[in-house]
């Protein structure tokens, strides 16, 4: 870059240093930031004919004043301005609010141009902005812009004509002209002029093309470049498992694995033969066989002579993977053990002793595994499930407990594919996205709250048979602010309502983790037969014998949560069914459970609820790692996304990448953000 682009916004006649002050509020330091500080909409003020406009529409018309403007004052310094105005053959009244002043500037036959909401039912504009006098039509798209008080969008728009008449021809290429080219994509001084300067939205929609395309790409590089140095870096260890014990451990299973399963089994066992550590987010739907996987990948290991762990969130599931995976070696001489906080003392210093000796070759546990003490002998696999309930912090420990342990991550919470390569755009994704057979589809209802009698009749008639059924409130109890269903109401209302015929347990975030083992140990067993709880059932429950679902409130959860606790049931051979009680009052709520109803794949859901959320809310805002986009969205953008990710890759892996100087913009942006210096980037 020229230095007249590094230079201050003081250089521009009428920035002083306080304006400058104010300018780099909004994150502009110099020219070249104002010059790429790009419109997030445009007001179209081409001037229209009335008998062509909507009802509602904002529209920009040029009339004569008719009449004497009229002001009418109410309230505490309120008031309104009334104009009629000669629009063509139309006599049409114009409203502004608080601009008394304009009577004193206004007189009848005066030329105006009016900006505003049109009520087609009134013949009414509410203005918004007013131009006094026959306007010369310079632009038909005024570009808007964000901004931060004291700066007005009109400054700002000075500001950027100015730099943009002295120093635009300054302005360099950052794409190589072969991509240009691939994708017909205008030149960035180009693309700047019509973004800040446009004749037409088609124009602005190729120049924003260039944007997106810019923006994924360079954050593409960066992901991807960090990816290479990782793997080149890392002195991931070559496990040379046994296949033939491998297959024949496969065909024991008592099920047979889909072509999803064995396709990403054949990704692990690369993956632990390659001689770069492993990093792959493995991706599967609820009940599409993650702990299948996870159980051959973690015997691949134990062959090749390693040990490996598998950490999870809670000790409810840390027990059933436990039992799980016992089951599934149990015609294998591979020792298993469970590590949670609830073990403790003797039997917690046995199994240390036990592992440190490589006596133990799983470890399944929850955070618990990442203490000081606890000292594998030869760690070679770790796989963490729902990983993303884990700190980066506690993965990195976990993963240090070994020298370069291969790793997995698992997570039952379809993460929509635009969000998975970019949020983990430097591991490997594999997915599961086919069900093993035999599995009945959960049928899924929507009911409003008048309908809870009947619903409650067919819960009965369902306990009847000898099956169970979860109660899914939001809230424990309560609350002055929130009127929702809660669990200790429910489990009152309902114990009353079942009282003598079954018997009821109630489970939330507050209980002892002891209580709770207890609660959901009752339940598998079937000693409770309905269940009321918050969502603390949320993951990793499994009781094939439980038929219903009913979520009070549905309309308080994500889509993906929804269908989390929808997971819950179908696990067994009966049909089983999902209630969504809710009365929701916006669009998105009603969209919400109209989607549920229409499809049981998480990764449709998980797409639609990214649409409907937004990519900060589908995670969280707080942890969810997402970069900020200036122009690209990645919900509506994602195909440039994925195009962007691909390319990124091809150049990652070419020599000319690395020495060629049409490449100098790109690799001086890697220098710059760390990518190349090994460190962890946002």
């Amino acid at each position: 870059m020229t230095n007249s682009l590094e230079q201050p916004t003081t250089i521009l006649k009428g920035v002083g240093e306080e304006t400058a002050e104010n300018l780099i509020a909004m994150g502009i330091y110099n020219i070249d930031d104002l010059l790429q500080y790009l419109p997030f909409r445009y007001d179209d003020v081409r001037l229209r004919d009335l008998a062509d406009v909507s009802h509602d529409e904002k529209i920009t018309v040029e009339g004569k004043v008719h009449s004497e403007p009229s002001v009418m004052y109410y309230g505490r310094k309120k008031n309104r301005i009334t104009i009629h105005l000669l629009v063509d053959r139309y006599l049409i009244k114009v409203t502004f609010f608080n601009r008394a002043y304009l009577k004193g500037q206004l007189s009848p036959q005066d030329v105006i141009t009016v900006t505003g909401k049109w009520d087609k039912h009134r013949q009414t504009i509410t203005g918004q902005d007013i131009k006094i006098g026959p306007q010369s039509q310079s632009a038909d798209y005024e570009p808007v812009y964000p901004v931060k008080s004291p700066i007005t969008v009109k400054a700002l728009r000075r500001y950027i004509i100015q730099a943009f008449n002295e120093y635009g021809d300054e302005v360099e290429e950052t794409l190589p002209f072969h991509l240009l080219k691939q994708y017909k994509l205008p030149a960035k001084k180009e693309a700047l002029r019509i973004m800040h300067f446009p004749h037409s939205p088609d124009d602005v929609k190729q120049a924003r093309r260039r944007f997106v395309y810019e923006e994924f790409l360079y954050f593409q590089l960066k992901m991807q470049a960090f990816r290479k140095l990782e793997r080149e870096q890392s002195k991931g260890v070559s496990q040379h498992y046994d296949l033939n014990k491998i297959k024949n451990f496969i065909s024991s299973l008592p099920f047979q694995l889909t072509n999803a399963q064995k396709k990403v089994v054949n990704e692990i066992c690369a993956d632990l033969k390659s001689p770069i550590r492993m990093n792959r987010l493995l991706q599967g739907d609820v009940g599409s066989g993650k702990t299948a996987v996870a159980a051959i990948s973690l015997f691949a290991s134990v062959t090749a002579g390693y040990q490996g762990a598998l950490m999870v969130p809670t000790e409810i599931l840390a027990e059933q993977h436990f039992q799980s995976l016992k089951n599934l070696l149990s015609q294998t001489d591979v020792n298993i053990e469970l590590l949670t906080s609830s073990v403790k003392g003797k039997r917690r210093k046995d199994i240390l002793e036990r592992l440190k000796k490589a006596e133990i070759h799983i470890l399944i546990g929850t955070h618990a595994l990442i203490q000081d003490d606890v000292d594998f002998q030869k760690l070679g696999l770790v796989i963490t499930d729902e990983q993303h309930r884990f700190g980066v912090e506690q993965r990195r420990i976990l993963r240090e407990k070994g020298e370069s342990p291969d790793v997995l991550f698992m997570t039952a919470t379809p993460i929509p594919r635009t969000l998975a390569i970019t949020v983990f755009g430097e591991m490997d994704v594999s997915i599961i996205d086919e069900m093993p057979s035999g599995r009945k589809t959960i049928e899924t209802h929507w009911a409003k709250h008048n309908m809870l009698d009947r619903i409650l009749d067919f819960v009965e008639k369902e306990l009847s048979k000898g099956r169970q059924a979860y109660i899914i409130c939001p809230l424990i109890e309560e609350s002055d602010k929130l009127d929702f269903q809660n669990a200790i109401d429910a489990y009152d209302l309902l114990s009353n309502y079942f009282q003598g015929k079954f018997k009821i347990g109630l489970m939330h975030g507050r209980l002892p983790a002891s209580e709770k083992e207890e609660i959901m140990r009752e339940f598998s067993e079937n000693h409770i037969q309905l269940l009321v709880s918050t969502t603390v059932v949320e993951v990793g429950v499994n009781v094939p014998n439980a038929t219903v679902m009913i979520v009070y409130d549905a309309e308080r959860f994500g889509l993906s949560q929804l269908h989390q606790l929808r997971g819950r049931v179908g696990r067994g051979s009966e049909q089983s069914y999902c209630i969504l009680l809710a009365d929701p009052k916006t669009d998105i709520g009603k969209e919400r459970m109209r989607i549920m109803t229409e499809t049981n794949d998480g990764f449709v859901l998980s797409e639609r609820d990214l649409e409907l959320r937004g990519p900060g809310d589908f995670f969280g805002k707080k942890q969810s790692g997402l970069p900020e986009f200036r122009v690209a969205d990645m919900v509506h953008d994602y195909r440039a996304l994925e195009t962007a990710r691909n390319d990124a890759i091809k150049l990652i892996e070419q020599k000319e990448f690395w020495n060629d100087i049409e490449y100098s913009h790109m690799r001086k942006y890697l220098h710059d953000s760390g990518a190349l210096s090994g460190e962890k980037l946002d």
